[in-house]
């Protein structure tokens, strides 16, 4: 890190100065734990087309075929453990330089590594259990899986009746709204906008970055590539996320 140490020390006195800073993630920080970014090469976008929404709920199949994608991809997702990025931000909200994690990721790492669940905001919802889209009601995977492997039954709510599906958000579904909301509110309060592992290419969350910048929040990218959002970012660090935040951030 010694070519980088001005830059990592000027990030370090930016979180030092700030009150309230907000933490934004993509799948970048999630890569040192073995989950690859859905866009790389070997991501499952590279495999598979991704099922829209409206296909998903109008065909039993597209619901079917998305469930044998979600299990034959389970392993990976059960095995990952939070990373020395995502235990860096956890201590950042822990000591009170972080109010919000604001995440596009779906893995529930920032949860396992030891931020509060309220406050993370999941944009994309959350792959690591189920819901009903009726109701709400939430069904563990283990618990579809069993219904499932034998000859694909689909699993119905027992509350409603209605079709259930990982509480993820698919292409060609609403974001949702209260979340969105949340992380407006977030990013508005915030002094300090930490982007970290997002190419930023992906709207209307990759709008919360800009967001920030223009209510007078400073904003830090941190992505191994550049973004479209590096030219109005008061510090933009494109090195490895992990021992970045390591240097940055004072773990115990």
């Amino acid at each position: 890190m010694a070519e980088n140490e001005k830059e990592i020390e000027q990030f370090r006195s930016m979180i030092e100065q700030s009150n309230c800073g907000v933490v934004f993630t993509g799948a970048g920080i999630s890569t040192e734990s073995g989950i690859p970014d859905f866009r790389s090469p070997g991501g499952i976008w590279t495999k598979y087309q991704p099922i829209d929404f409206r296909d998903f709920m109008a065909s039993e199949e597209m619901r079917r075929e998305s469930w044998r994608r979600k299990f034959a991809s389970n392993a990976v997702m059960k095995k990952a453990r939070p990373n020395t990025g995502h235990l860096a931000v956890a201590k950042l909200v822990q000591i009170g330089k972080v109010s919000t994690v604001i995440t596009q990721n779906i893995d529930g790492l920032h949860q396992l590594s030891g931020v509060p669940d309220e406050k993370v905001i999941e944009l994309h919802g959350n792959a690591t259990y189920a819901s009903c889209l009726e109701c709400g009601k939430r069904y563990e995977l283990e618990d579809v899986y069993k219904i499932f492997k034998n000859d694909e039954t689909l699993t119905e709510c027992k509350r409603c009746g209605g079709i259930i599906k990982t509480a993820t958000i698919s292409f060609g579904q609403a974001m949702p709204l209260e979340e969105m909301q949340a992380a407006e509110a977030a990013t508005l309060a915030c002094d300090l906008f930490i982007a970290i592992g997002s190419s930023l290419v992906v709207y209307p969350a990759a709008g919360f970055p800009d967001l920030a910048k223009r209510n007078g929040a400073r904003l830090v990218i941190l992505n191994r590539d550049s973004t479209p959002l590096d030219g109005i970012a008061d510090l933009v660090l494109n090195t490895e996320i992990g021992p970045t935040l390591l240097a940055a951030v004072e773990l115990d």
